[in-house]
């Protein structure tokens, strides 16, 4: 059997022609493959400036032989000189599937919306539209703060309906495996009150007394403001990420369908979970502060070790004790809203998700500063 014989490509040709004085024929031949060597679209502009009075522009493609894209990017150059002089474009000529893809190209629509979004917006129109999104936003949260107060009485009566399963997972996540992170950080935290305190203890001769900064700043609020912080950063981000991946995949919906409610099954065990850790957390990195403070204290200042330990031990109260619980109790409780919140208010894309982590962490660090404020100054009214 004889091989068919493959045709050779030919060369890609534009003859321009002037039939009538306000028309211009485009006449292609050959092979118009981006492979191969190609006439400009510059060779087909040339007429538009010579001749004048051009009003109409028509295609003859009888000897046309294969094409690709080439030949559509060349046309669409042509297409888009002729909008810009208002010459009409006459496609009969073309082959069908060259004037189908023209017309999908072409069909793409003027990005109206993108030049209402660069358009400035009036500053009271601004003001009015931030002002009714913080309306609804403030509703939203005393909607989640409500259904959250339901569910928490509803565990009270023993007719909650999350899984346990669930909380001892969570358990694991908030507790256990945050100790590295918060290891760390209180240590650091310790190393850094000692070394401040002892460069002004050291004018009066009183380094001992490093002891009892270290014991009271930490056991009283900064362990348990840097135990929240660590947490809304690394659990209330983590909360929020994964109830607003549960929002995008339509899993939320599914739990109201079934009739479970959301906020029982997902927000109250992760509530629970930070209500239990975050307290022994605390504990945790006031120790941790300590024996940061006592680093300081032994290798740099000279204090005995034993010294150093009764100072701690003098200097501290039950009372100083349980404010600092106190503080990391209820800095749970704000990291998990936050947290679940945000990630309950998530919208329905990846991007959205990002932002609801984003906004977890900042709003749960402001509502733990804030917290901390109105606790110091309620134990200030209360002397303590």
């Amino acid at each position: 059997m004889n091989s068919p014989e493959q045709r050779s490509p030919t060369t890609a040709g534009l003859n321009v022609t002037t039939p009538a004085a306000d028309t211009l024929l485009v006449k292609l031949s050959g092979d118009w493959k981006i492979t191969e060597p190609l006439p400009s679209a510059a060779d087909a502009q040339k007429p538009f400036e010579s001749a004048k009075g051009i009003r109409r522009i028509a295609f003859d493609a009888k000897d046309l032989g294969e094409w690709d894209s080439g030949l559509l990017t060349f046309l669409i150059k042509i297409f888009e000189v002729c909008s810009k002089a208002k010459i009409e474009v006459d496609k009969d000529g073309l082959p069908e599937g060259v004037r189908r893809l023209i017309n999908l190209a072409m069909a793409v629509p003027e990005r109206k919306g993108a030049r209402k979004e660069t358009k400035k917006e009036a500053f009271f129109s601004m003001v009015g539209g931030q002002a009714v999104a913080f309306y609804h936003s403030f509703l939203e949260i005393l909607d989640f703060l409500g259904e959250s107060s339901l569910a928490f009485a509803r565990l009270l009566r023993g007719k909650t309906s999350f899984r346990r399963s669930d909380l001892s997972l969570l358990l694991q996540e908030c507790g256990a495996q945050a100790l590295p992170i918060v290891s760390l950080i209180s240590l650091l935290v310790g190393l850094i009150l000692a070394f401040v305190g002892a460069i002004q203890l050291k004018l009066f001769g009183a380094q001992v007394y490093v002891a009892d900064i270290v014991a009271i700043a930490m056991v009283r609020v900064m362990g348990a403001i840097m135990t929240g912080i660590i947490m809304a950063g690394r659990t209330g981000a983590a909360f929020a990420a994964q109830i607003g991946t549960m929002q995008v995949n339509e899993e939320i919906d599914a739990l109201k369908t079934m009739g479970i409610a959301p906020v029982e099954f997902l927000v109250l065990p992760r509530m629970i979970a930070l209500i239990i850790m975050m307290p022994l957390l605390c504990i945790y990195a006031d120790l941790m502060g300590i024996v940061g403070g006592m680093i300081v204290g032994v290798g740099m200042l000279g204090i005995n070790p034993t010294e150093y330990l009764n100072r701690t031990q003098e200097i501290l109260t039950l009372t100083t004790v349980w404010i600092g619980l106190f503080h990391s109790a209820v800095f749970g409780v704000l990291v998990a809203l936050a947290g679940c919140l945000r990630g309950m208010q998530c919208g329905r894309s990846a991007s959205d998700v990002g932002y609801a982590a984003t906004s977890a962490v900042v709003t749960g660090i402001i509502s733990i500063i804030v917290a901390t404020a109105i606790i110091t100054f309620m134990c200030e009214v209360l002397k303590l």
